[in-house]
């Protein structure tokens, strides 16, 4: 099959597609929480930060008492550590604007949370996994704080990353196989990819947006396998897995962002009639013309949350499961919590895929109904 109409919103389309995508990612996926801080962390920062997961309970001579809830929390939330294996972790770049001028630091220097650092401007500690600037008494110094945003490389952030320089790789390769094999049978990479560009092709743009759909395949590529990628690397429980990327709702923000975007700047004269004017008797339009953009702003909210839900969820059962073994306290209860994982994990395999397939095919029928020329 020929794959130039495929590929022929060429290797220039991708390419900007994903640059634009990376550029946007990092600026929207940089966690500015300087001006956010709850009336909670006023209280003293104690140095002895208990091991997440785990609650000390009084005169039981030091027995800890595992506390699910935390733990898969830790999990499912974006950190500024990457956890390896065992006890070791990849601590990640700190990156702080202050009032005061620019902090850079790794991650290490606050030993997980347990010891603060002192920095060229202010003495910073994390608490709860977020960077505050602390007084020489420990307690949390909200003044300070609020002039702090942090810009720094979270374990979300750089997943993301890999997952676009795989992306890049993914497509780059299959254009130059393409090109040096132009008329020839695929072979190697390019035939383990081009069945799932087809696919992209004949069963979500052309059924949902016709014969526009060429100028809008370096989208749905990137969008299909972007959201794909980043769901399967978060079901690896070692690096460079163990992210949860598509169950940040930030993330699905943008990505719902960007959807939102091309479609409304994409659409002709009858939509936007349709949304402004529509068929409806003069007296209506109060109520219509409100229902109609409210419809235009829920189509990619809906997007944001079924992805994120569905992705967060599925981390969620599966942790749990593992976590009934530390509950029960009991071998015997390992092998059905094993065996429930294990299909879960199978089950996960299939909504990555189906994931990115339904976050692709209705961003198709957006723009297909934004393009759509108007029938009689």
């Amino acid at each position: 099959m020929d794959f130039s109409d495929i590929l022929k919103p060429r290797k220039t389309g991708i390419s900007a597609a994903l640059a634009l995508l990376f550029i946007l990612l990092n600026v929207f996926g940089l966690r500015a929480q300087g001006h956010d801080h709850d009336t909670t962390f006023t209280s003293k920062v104690e140095s002895d930060a208990q091991v997440p997961g785990v609650e000390h309970v009084e005169g039981s001579h030091g027995e800890e008492k595992f506390d699910p809830t935390a733990v898969i929390m830790e999990h499912i939330a974006d950190s500024h550590y990457w956890h390896l294996w065992g006890h070791t972790s990849l601590p990640l770049p700190i990156i702080l604007i202050t009032d005061k001028g620019l902090e850079t630091f790794s991650s290490a220097e606050f030993h997980h949370g347990e010891e603060a650092y002192q920095g060229k401007y202010y003495t910073y500690k994390l608490v709860e996994d977020k960077v505050f600037a602390v007084d020489a008494s420990g307690n949390v110094d909200k003044e300070a704080s609020s002039h702090i945003y942090d810009f720094s490389i979270t374990k979300n952030i750089a997943a993301l990353w890999i997952a676009v320089i795989l992306l890049i790789l993914i497509f780059t390769s299959v254009s130059s196989s393409y090109k040096k094999r132009e008329g020839k049978a695929p072979k190697g990479f390019q035939s383990l990819i081009e069945p799932v560009i087809l696919f992209v092709r004949d069963e979500i743009a052309v059924p949902n947006i016709g014969h526009k759909y060429a100028r809008y395949m370096p989208l749905l590529l990137t969008l299909f396998f972007f959201i794909w990628i980043n769901n399967l690397m978060g079901l690896l429980p070692v690096f460079p897995g163990g992210a949860n990327v598509t169950g940040n709702i930030f993330m699905t923000f943008f990505l719902a962002f960007v959807v939102l975007l091309v479609v409304n700047f994409s659409g002709n004269k009858y939509y936007w009639k349709h949304i402004l004017l529509p068929d409806v008797p003069w007296w209506l339009y109060p109520i219509m013309i409100p229902v109609e953009i409210i419809g235009v702003i829920s189509k990619p909210f809906a997007l944001m949350i079924r992805l994120y839900a569905n992705i967060s969820a599925g981390h969620i059962i599966v942790l749990s499961l593992i976590s009934l073994i530390f509950i029960f306290k009991s071998i015997a209860i390992a092998p059905v919590s094993v065996a429930f994982v294990l299909f879960m994990d199978v089950l996960e395999l299939l909504v990555a895929f189906l994931q990115a397939f339904i976050f692709t095919m209705l961003t198709a029928l957006f723009i297909g109904t934004a393009v759509e020329e108007h029938h009689h």
